[in-house]
């Protein structure tokens, strides 16, 4: 799940980013290009004739606010995730906000269908435990594009696995396992088809779709570990 919502912002931020052709720089970013493209391009046919058709009808029989507060609900449970990563990456301040937040909207919000928090200034801090590896020090390793999950590096396919172990729905005694798939069903269709009009852009502005998602997903994911204030670049960077 958490990789899915890389992969939305991924597309979201793909509209501003730029892809020039860098054959040094890939060589060391992208050491498994031929296996990722094989990947990628398996992913895509998965998504064409099975998932964002699911999607789209999902999208068409759901009215926007229904389809607003499942996200809403599924986001106020990772803001207990959220704040855990925090306290392991040393900001107590941030944890404190994610908790605030998931106190609010589970009341107030109504099990947090309705995101009251945001509108009482509890910011939201997206954590995981590729970041969490990340900030302890561990090497991001090669890009690296996952079956079904799509773009990652070996650190966050490695933080992704812990990720998975400890999901709330997934590792939850109160439901069997017909209730699990259920539940994980509807967040990924409920994810993909908020992303159905973010998909365009990429699909407007990329002449190589695969290079234009790895490069503006690596660009997230620093920013992302930097707090949305990433230092200047280096030359071995």
């Amino acid at each position: 799940m958490q990789r899915l919502i890389l992969v939305a912002g991924v597309l979201v931020l793909s509209a501003c980013a730029t892809v020039a052709p860098q054959s040094e720089r890939v060589a060391k970013i992208d050491p498994l290009e031929g296996f990722n493209r094989g990947v990628f391009e398996f992913n895509q046919k998965l998504d064409e004739y099975a998932i964002k058709p699911v999607a789209e009808a999902y999208r068409f029989v759901l009215p926007e606010p229904v389809r607003k507060g499942i996200t809403n609900f599924f986001q106020n449970i990772l803001d207990i995730y959220n704040a855990g990563h925090n306290l392991l990456q040393g900001k107590p301040m941030d944890a404190v906000s994610d908790i605030g937040r998931f106190v609010v909207n589970s009341t107030l919000g109504i099990l947090g269908i309705f995101d009251v928090a945001t509108d009482m200034g509890l910011e939201k801090h997206p954590e995981d435990f590729g970041q969490t590896f990340a900030v302890w020090g561990v090497p991001q390793g090669p890009y690296l594009v996952l079956p079904f999950f799509g773009p990652s590096t070996v650190r966050d396919g490695v933080g992704f696995g812990f990720d998975i172990y400890t999901d709330f729905v997934l590792n939850s005694d109160r439901l069997n396992s017909d209730e699990k798939i259920g539940i994980t069903g509807l967040r990924i269709i409920n994810l993909r088809a908020n992303l159905l009009d973010a998909e365009q852009l990429v699909d407007a502005a990329a002449f190589d779709r695969y290079s234009f998602i790895r490069d503006s997903y690596l660009q997230r994911r620093r920013n992302q570990v930097f707090d949305g204030n990433p230092p200047p670049l280096k030359e071995e960077d």
